[in-house]
């Protein structure tokens, strides 16, 4: 029988060594949580010590992320002979966060650097000639990009003609001929096992580098820490390895909101200001603010609030980026109302390319992630932009929206981005090229059918096992996201004894276990609408993650339910 989300529910295969009891004494950790990690890929006790405790010992070399040593001898050179420096980032997240970290750390060892942020409406994503030569006029004698810049040839070789020392630095997917720059640092030029770096995750490393090669005292570069994680975590790159380390870190800081702009952001976003934040809440209460800025064409407000020096400067800047926020998500649920129509009309397309020109560019991005989710299919979403046709992709599990996109190149005027999520460009008269374009590629990577979608369970567990103790170690397994997500657990034979529906769409179940007799409450956010048939005394199975709810100072164990299966 399928689940009510049509979900296939797929148990991870169950193993154990025979050490296992050993280890977790070792770790100081329960045998199930070692169970659980051993089953997602831990296979040795030092793997999961460095997974339970990521320090920053465990952080990889600067120079093993390819092109950063060079980059780091050109900018310290040049620093050091008196040159000015100019940081050019992106507007979302990632790049204000890079751009942010890049202008605090230059300015803590003395210098005094030139920025740009591109405005989003008026001059789109990347490098572009009219802004390389207003900095150039400004003093800027060095270029440094963060976050963009590896699909720029031809502006590279503008700055280059104005004078500048160009360095490049980005870790979007190279197509195309490489800018022709002092220094190109990338870490997907070549193998090393750092791919999954965000934009400010390769700033951290080259601020580092730079930091000491510079002549005098240097800075402590761990204080940025809390910039990394927000873009990583905003970025929506996996969360291993390096940057599991770097999250990890930078959250403590997040907590602790020494920044004044993250104390304001928190205060904005309705949390406490020393909140204890996990990443989805940085990822769904913090990050949508900062985007906000870019989305709606002010990233300067956001950069601001990120180096405000105080609260007086910093409260009114986190404000009105709440405010943009709130403008956000109503143009966000109008768009997606649009799309959702458009797609329902394509229901025959295994790729969907929709398109309106009064959407903004700026938020079909959040809207292509959503449509995508519920069509199970590669989502493009189109507007109209300064004369193109410009939007966002995204796409589903087991498939690569950036090769698809390669497929298609012959009716783009550009494109760039990850396997998961692209951006693209076209001229207005391609546009029903591009539909037959991508629904071809789809078709050669997925097939003609949309496959249905899958739940990973990571165990079963029973009503009794779940108690303070499980919480607070499934909790050390934070941050969660892609490459590490959230524990599922499978909990069958339960009794729904009541259901209340609360909030905007969200669901409350009292669920009994008759073989225990404990109760226990789960809440399916978002979910009221797609669990109306659960009606008072069914026998049903839950997948669900245990958590702690602290609702008004009271700690209780409530379940989050990702699916139901009637039994």
């Amino acid at each position: 029988m399928p689940s009510i989300l049509s979900k296939i529910w797929n148990l991870k295969p169950q193993a154990a060594p025979a050490g296992l009891s050993q280890w977790a004494g070792q770790l100081g950790v329960t045998e199930f949580l070692a169970r659980l990690l051993y089953n997602r890929g831990l296979t040795t006790p030092e793997a999961m010590d460095v997974y339970l405790s990521p320090g920053l010992r465990h952080l990889c070399k600067p120079e093993d992320i390819p092109g950063l040593a060079g980059a780091a001898r050109v900018l310290a050179q040049g620093l050091t002979e008196g040159k000015r420096l100019a940081v050019w980032g992106d507007y979302d997240v990632d790049g204000l966060t890079a751009t942010s970290l890049m202008l605090e750390f230059l300015r803590s060892r003395g210098f005094d650097p030139l920025w740009h942020i591109p405005n989003r409406r008026d001059e789109g994503y990347g490098l572009n000639a009219a802004g390389i030569e207003e900095l150039a006029r400004a003093g800027a004698q060095m270029l440094l990009t963060v976050d963009c810049g590896i699909t720029n040839p031809a502006e590279a070789a503008r700055a280059r003609e104005l004078g500048l020392t160009v360095v490049i630095t980005d870790h979007h997917l190279p197509h195309g001929p490489l800018p022709d720059a002092q220094a190109v640092c990338n870490p997907r030029l070549a193998p090393c096992g750092l791919e999954h770096l965000a934009g400010v995750g390769v700033a951290f490393f080259l601020a580092a580098a730079v930091n000491r090669l510079l002549p005098g005292e240097p800075a402590d570069v761990r204080s940025l820490l809390d910039l990394v994680a927000l873009g990583v975590l905003a970025d929506v790159v996996s969360l291993t390895g390096v940057n599991r380390v770097l999250v990890k870190n930078g959250l403590l800081l997040i907590n602790e909101a020494a920044r004044p702009g993250i104390y304001a952001l928190k205060e904005a976003s309705s949390f406490h200001p020393r909140a204890k934040l996990g990443a989805g809440q940085v990822v769904f209460g913090l990050a949508p603010r900062i985007n906000a800025a870019g989305r709606m064409g002010e990233a300067d407000a956001a950069l601001n609030l990120l180096l405000a020096a105080d609260l007086e400067t910093a409260r009114p800047l986190a404000n009105a980026l709440d405010r943009q926020n709130r403008l956000r998500r109503e143009e966000e649920e109008l768009i997606r109302e649009q799309a959702m129509a458009q797609a329902a009309e394509q229901g025959e397309r295994m790729g969907l390319v929709l398109y309106a020109p009064g959407w903004r560019t700026g938020i079909i991005g959040i809207v292509a992630s959503r449509v995508a989710e519920a069509a199970n299919r590669p989502v493009l979403i189109l507007a109209d932009e300064r004369g193109l046709i410009k939007g966002s992709g995204r796409g589903v599990a087991d498939f690569d929206l950036f090769a698809a996109l390669g497929e298609c190149r012959e009716a783009l005027a550009g494109f760039g981005g990850h396997r998961q999520a692209a951006g693209l460009s076209l001229d207005p008269q391609r546009l029903g090229d591009l539909r037959l374009l991508f629904d071809a590629a789809v078709r050669r990577q997925l097939g003609d059918s949309p496959a249905q979608p899958k739940l990973t369970i990571d165990a079963e567990l029973e009503f009794s096992a779940i108690d303070h103790t499980l919480v607070k170690e499934l909790d050390l397994m934070q941050p969660f996201g892609m490459g590490n997500p959230e524990p599922v657990f499978r909990t069958g034979g339960l009794i729904l004894e009541s259901r209340r529906e609360f909030g905007a769409n969200h669901l409350l179940l009292e669920l009994r276990d008759p073989a225990s007799g404990l109760k226990l409450r789960a809440k399916a956010w978002r979910m009221a609408e797609k669990f109306a048939a659960l009606a008072p005394g069914k026998t049903l199975a839950l997948a669900h993650t245990p958590r702690l709810d602290q609702y008004r100072g009271l700690d209780a164990i409530e379940l989050r339910v990702k699916d139901v299966l009637m039994e």
